[in-house]
C-alpha cells in the first residue's frame, strides 16, 4: 500500500512539472484570457483528459514499450510536432485579425476537443508521468498503488489547468490582453512555432 509521504511526492513533482509553462499550460491562459472562464475550464477539461490518457498508457506499462519503441515514438512525436506547427499557424492568424473578428465564431468551437488533441499530440508527456510516478513508487508496489498514484496525478493536473482557467479568465486580466492581444498571440504562435519543430527535429534523432 502507498503511503502519504511517497503520494505527496508524486502529487508535488506532477504539479512542477504541470504548472510550469508549455504548450497546454500557455494555451490554456491565452483562451481564458480571450474567450473566458467557461471557454478556458471546457479547453482545460480537454486538456485534463488528454493528460490523464498518457498517465494511463503509462501507469499499465505502455510508456516503457513506447520509449523501448524507436519508431512509434518517432512518428507519434513527428505527428504531434505537425499539430503544433498548425496550432502556431492558427495563432499568426489570430494575432493578425482585428479583435471584432477574433471573437465572431468563439461560440462554436469545441474547447474540450481541441484541448484533448492538444494533450494527445504531446508523446513527451509519458516522460513527465514516468518522472512523477518513479518518485513515490517502487518495484514492489501493486496495480492498486499503480491506480492511485496516477489518479493523483489527474487531480493535480485538472486543478492546475482551472487555476489557469480562473486565473486569467479575471477581468483586469482580460482587460490587459486585450490591449496587447496581438502580441501575445504572436508569442503565443512563436512558442507553438518552437514546440513543433523541436518535437519533429526530436522525432529524427530518435532514429540516429
Amino acid at each position: 500500500m502507498i503511503d502519504l509521504f511517497s503520494l505527496a511526492s508524486i502529487a508535488l513533482t506532477f504539479f512542477i512539472v504541470a504548472v510550469s509553462p508549455g504548450p497546454a499550460t500557455i494555451s490554456n491562459a491565452v483562451v481564458a484570457m480571450h474567450h473566458g472562464r467557461k471557454a478556458g475550464l471546457e479547453y482545460g477539461c480537454g486538456l485534463t483528459c488528454g493528460l490523464a490518457f498518457w498517465g494511463l498508457v503509462t501507469a499499465s506499462g505502455m510508456g516503457v514499450v513506447l520509449q523501448s519503441s524507436v519508431y512509434l515514438l518517432s512518428v507519434l512525436k513527428f505527428l504531434g510536432g505537425l499539430y503544433l506547427l498548425w496550432l502556431a499557424y492558427r495563432s499568426a492568424q489570430s494575432a493578425c485579425r482585428p479583435e471584432a473578428e477574433s471573437t465572431i465564431n468563439s461560440g462554436e468551437t469545441n474547447w474540450f476537443l481541441q484541448g484533448l488533441l492538444l494533450n494527445l499530440s504531446n508523446p513527451k508527456a509519458v516522460l513527465a508521468w514516468m518522472a512523477a510516478l518513479s518518485v513515490g513508487l517502487n518495484a514492489n508496489d501493486d496495480i492498486f498503488a499503480i491506480a492511485i498514484a496516477a489518479a493523483v496525478c489527474m487531480a493535480v493536473g485538472f486543478l492546475v489547468y482551472v487555476l489557469y482557467s480562473v486565473i486569467f479568465s479575471i477581468g483586469g486580466v482580460m482587460h490587459a490582453y486585450r490591449h496587447c492581444r496581438h502580441w501575445i498571440e504572436g508569442a503565443v504562435a512563436g512558442l507553438f512555432a518552437l514546440a513543433g519543430i523541436g518535437l519533429i527535429r526530436s522525432s529524427f534523432t530518435e532514429q540516429s
